[in-house]
């Protein structure tokens, strides 16, 4: 019950003051006459102004309110290292229970998490207290209890409260760990050009002296064997390196774990780097003109990004015009050079109707078939001669050709076509929808071709048949290199138009990035994309068989997850990836990592509990930052608003006092009879007063 005197004037306020400023000028004006009843005329003056404010005696019934006190619970995935779980299940118990002891105090708790979903979504402990703030009337918060290990990632919100604020904080006192680091990564790099990364293995916390200064790194390209080698910590290292092909390299580093560390969570990072070509080097080895030479030319010439040397033989040995040499403008073409001393240099060397004629010794053309087993590619589009005595499959270079003349030479119209394998294979899958628009009439899709060298292949995969299902492409990998072959010179014509056409730069763009070894072309291939959590699997195989893919977490669980065909030498699988980190798939024979958000989240940037960032909120309000290992549960003292309200070990409340009123009863202080009673005798003992 609170009791309190209230006014409520029946006129307004400045009628009352302006009646109190005339009957002063009427008091003073008395006393300047030497009225004798001025006292009391003044009084009966007070007395009717007070009349006219109305007082009255106002009791309220008030209900008081508890104490709120705020306990705001870190649960991101930085709480989940060694025991701070159970540190905060156990000092979170105590707290409430003695909290909820003390009379008239209740307890709002709050647990946040981040979202793992989410690659630099961190701990935002500031921003869950002002929000809970926002639910409950200000003026019954007696304190806030931030139990965390205090890497919050809000600390800088500027925010004001006027309650002490007070942190317990999780861990060890002897925690330490290690956290790997790669501070600059290209998005994309040149092949065969050296780049620099720069790699960082950090040390928090009180590391124990035997590991202390040195640690082991290894290093692996997409799902390679890891290379290993050790680091100083603690200190930049820059780390050249060359991409071993282009499209995506994935590289993964990882340090070796050490017993004690607080989590391995932060000791791997993937790197994606897209492998690009500054220039393509390629060698065109003409045999002899004819029309589709120029349009080998013209296509390789088209492209900028294309060096083109254009090797073409015009007179051969059996040649006699009687053209005296003297008037030959001809210069000798550096085929040592070219064939022995730089062919390494070369990404792709074709052969375009070239014959065995003698110019190119055999030493020279065993010098290729070196190359395509160190890892080059050879392209041969074969001619009529391929099927005589002066084939190539009579060179050195039979050892890696993928098919065997029969010496039979197909002169008719026939539409080249993609063998069932070809649907399968990304050089010509899906070739069909480049067909050009034709007459509906026409059963063909693409223009016809008119010459087809008949061949059994010995190796390889045969994409497109001619004439009677006979293989028309056939691709193969020797060793490390890679070479195809043409069985016929006809290619020509599509780009010329006739009878419509065909996809021919298509077909030989795919065929180039094949033999260059691009990633998106390769025929068995296992990947893996994700759109958020959301993970979407694709393998690709020429085989017609369906394979399980194993999948392998973060965390060490293994399940597997069964793919659909989607096309033709393709299938697909979708899953919930569950947590940020590095994923490895399996087929049994392919194998593939992707990386689920960072390896390593923000919220394992720093593990080692601290209360630095927290520490200006805590003096603002004169709480207390306080260890749990240290004093497990604090004391509680109720302190006053303003005081210290922090120590060693206790932290301090500010009860607020807060009430709601129930009910609110007014009556007038005295009855107005008594107050113009009390007025009429003064008025009348001032005149009797003044009458003597």
């Amino acid at each position: 019950m609170d009791v309190s005197i209230t006014f409520n004037p029946l006129i307004p306020w400045s009628v009352i003051y302006g009646l109190a400023a005339v009957a002063a000028i009427c008091i003073l004006f008395c006393l300047w006459r030497g009225l004798s009843g001025w006292a009391l005329r003044g009084l009966a003056a007070l007395a009717l102004l007070t009349a006219l404010a109305e007082p009255s005696l106002q009791e309220e019934a008030r209900e008081e309110l508890s104490n709120i006190v705020l306990v705001v619970v870190d649960k991101s995935e930085s709480q989940t290292v060694a025991a701070r779980p159970f540190q905060i299940e156990d000092a979170v118990t105590e707290l409430v229970a003695t909290i909820g002891g003390l009379d008239n105090f209740e307890v709002k708790q709050v647990e946040i998490e981040n979202d793992t979903s989410n690659q630099e979504d961190g701990t935002f402990l500031i921003t869950a207290l002002n929000s809970t703030i926002n639910e409950v009337a200000s003026n019954r918060i007696a304190g806030a209890v931030l139990v965390t290990d205090g890497q919050v990632h809000d600390a800088e919100i500027a925010s004001k409260f006027n309650f002490p604020v007070h942190v317990l904080l999780t861990g060890e006192k002897n925690d330490w760990d290690r956290r790997l680091v790669v501070k600059n990564a290209p998005a994309f790099a040149i092949l065969d050009e050296v780049i620099t990364l720069t790699l960082r293995i950090e040390d928090q916390g009180k590391v124990p002296a035997a590991v202390r200064g040195k640690a082991r790194v290894e290093i692996a390209i997409d799902d390679g064997d890891p290379v290993a080698f050790d680091l100083e910590t603690n200190k930049d290292l820059e780390m050249p390196l060359r991409l071993p092909h282009g499209g995506i390299n994935v590289l993964q580093f990882n340090v070796v774990p050490v017993e004690g560390e607080l989590t391995e969570r932060n000791n791997s990072a993937v790197v994606s780097i897209n492998g690009v070509r500054d220039r393509l080097r390629v060698l065109l080895v003409s045999g002899e003109p004819y029309a589709g030479e120029r349009t080998w030319r013209n296509l390789l010439k088209s492209d900028s990004a294309v060096d083109l040397v254009h090797f073409t033989i015009l007179r051969p040995p059996e040649k006699q015009d009687n053209v005296p040499v003297r008037e030959l403008s001809l210069i000798a073409f550096p085929t040592r050079e070219l064939f022995l001393e730089k062919v390494d240099e070369f990404d792709l060397i074709i052969f375009d109707r070239y014959s065995k004629r003698g110019l190119l010794p055999p030493s020279y053309l065993s010098s290729v078939v070196n190359y395509v087993k160190r890892g080059g590619a050879v392209l041969v589009a074969s001619g009529p001669a391929f099927a005589g005595v002066n084939s190539m499959f009579r060179t050195p270079l039979a050892e890696v050709l993928p098919a065997q003349p029969t010496a039979r030479i197909y002169e008719e119209g026939y539409t080249p076509t993609v063998s069932d394998v070809g649907t399968r294979h990304p050089v010509t899958e899906n070739l069909e929808s480049f067909s050009p628009i034709v007459d509906d009439a026409s059963d063909a899709a693409w223009g016809r071709w008119f010459r087809h060298i008949d061949a059994e292949p010995v190796s390889g995969t045969t994409v497109m048949t001619g004439v009677d299902g006979r293989p028309l492409l056939v691709l193969d990998r020797v060793e490390q290199g890679r070479i195809a072959l043409l069985l016929s010179d006809h290619a020509w014509l599509w780009s010329r138009g006739f009878e419509g056409g065909g996809p021919q730069l298509e077909l030989l763009r795919r065929l180039g990035h094949w033999m260059m070894k691009e990633p998106e072309l390769e025929e068995e291939r296992l990947t893996a994309t994700a759109v958020g959590q959301k993970v979407t699997i694709v393998r690709r195989s020429v085989e017609e068989t369906n394979k399980p893919v194993t999948i392998e977490t973060p965390d060490g669980t293994i399940f597997e997850l069964s793919l659909n065909e989607v096309g033709p030498g393709r299938w697909q699988g979708e899953f919930q990836g569950l947590e940020n980190g590095l994923y490895r798939l399996s087929d049994g024979l392919l194998s593939s990592v992707f990386a689920l958000g960072p390896s390593s989240p923000k919220e394992f940037e720093n593990t080692i509990a601290s209360a630095d960032k927290l520490n200006p909120i805590v003096k603002q309000t004169k709480g207390a930052a306080l260890a749990i290992h240290d004093v497990y549960v604090p004391k509680i003292r109720l302190v006053g608003l303003g005081r210290a309200a922090g120590g060693r070990d206790w932290i301090g409340l500010t009860p607020r006092d807060a009430y709601v009123t129930t009910d609110i009863t007014s009556k007038p202080l005295l009855p107005a009879w008594v107050l113009l009673l009390f007025v009429g005798l003064l008025v009348i003992g001032a005149w009797r007063l003044e009458s003597r």
